[in-house]
């Protein structure tokens, strides 16, 4: 069976990659729009509601305007934007968090994929609350490196100029009021009572990226070691084609006691390490923003939509 695939947005990042996935798959359609009518609402809702599938990757208020003009019941509208992450229509596209997400993927016609931080911190935080080994309350601190890929085209083109600021060179810190457009889901789908502390980096190299947790076990809402955290985290994501644990304290992964960021550039895979001692007990996913951050997520839920092996073209 062809299904018809529109992407909306295809000029960004995501939506550049995205279309890459799809180079050698058979048994998809590419609907084009010309480029003088890709903003045009009567065109695009041509488009829309011709596709199977339309991929939303837009800046919030356009993934809005287009998600309104579909009209056809049977289009699966798949946003990579905020826009609609935390709005109880629309699927939640990390189906490794539970049953629950993988079957609202499988059977929703909405589906809003996570934001790349996101993606790290909820894989940590959402078991941890889960399980009850977290409260609800418990003031998360989240510390996360990225490549430069996910700050944007403007952001790509200062980074890849010959005459960049020197600053460019070192790793900077932003989102220095506490506010990032990742943070309400962060708080929501992790099931959290308030927003965490977020400090998140924008580094010197492409694509990959690591996000950290780190926990006071006098804190937690249950007593448990490190190695018991470890257990908790292989059993939830047991099974999982993409995010796997790695052994304790990284055994059988790390090395070296060190974790780069950028060694799953270009893969759809999550890895999660737990690590530290029972006093201070630490939690970090590595993954590619560009990946299971952004499009490989997206294409993922497209496929888990379709029925089909959930890795096609990932």
């Amino acid at each position: 069976m062809s299904y018809k695939v529109f992407i909306d947005g295809k000029e960004g990042t995501t939506g550049l990659k995205i279309f890459e996935r799809f180079a050698n798959r058979k048994d998809l359609e590419i609907l084009t729009i010309d480029d003088d009518k890709r903003k045009d609402p009567v065109e695009k809702a041509k488009m829309i509601n011709a596709s199977d599938y339309t991929f939303l990757c837009l800046p919030d208020a356009a993934a809005i305007e287009s998600a309104a003009l579909c009209t056809n019941p049977n289009t699966v509208i798949i946003d990579a934007s905020t826009a609609h992450r935390v709005n109880p229509d629309w699927a939640y596209g990390f189906p490794e968090l539970g049953a629950d997400f993988r079957k609202k993927v499988e059977t929703s016609k909405r589906i809003a994929t996570p934001g790349c931080y996101a993606s790290g911190t909820i894989a940590i935080l959402y078991p941890l609350v889960k399980s009850g080994i977290m409260g609800r309350d418990y003031p998360v601190n989240v510390h996360a490196v990225s490549g430069y890929s996910g700050a944007g085209k403007k952001a790509i083109a200062q980074y890849e100029a010959e005459d960049r600021d020197v600053g460019l060179d070192s790793p900077r810190l932003y989102a220095l009021t506490q506010a990032h457009k990742h943070l309400p889901e962060m708080k929501i789908i992790s099931g959290l009572d308030f927003e965490p502390i977020f400090n998140p980096y924008v580094c010197d190299y492409f694509q990959g990226m690591t996000v950290t947790v780190g926990l006071h076990a006098r804190l937690l809402a249950k007593k448990v070691t490190a190695h018991d955290v470890w257990e908790m985290f292989k059993a939830h994501y047991e099974g999982q084609r993409f995010v796997k644990v790695a052994g304790f304290m990284g055994e059988g992964t790390l090395p070296e006691q060190f974790i780069p960021a950028n060694t799953l550039a270009n893969t759809n895979d999550m890895q999660i390490f737990v690590y530290g001692n029972d006093d201070r007990i630490m939690l970090t996913t590595r993954f590619d923003n560009l990946g299971k951050g952004a499009s490989g997520a997206a294409v993922q839920c497209m496929n888990i939509s379709m029925g089909i092996d959930e890795g096609t073209g990932l």
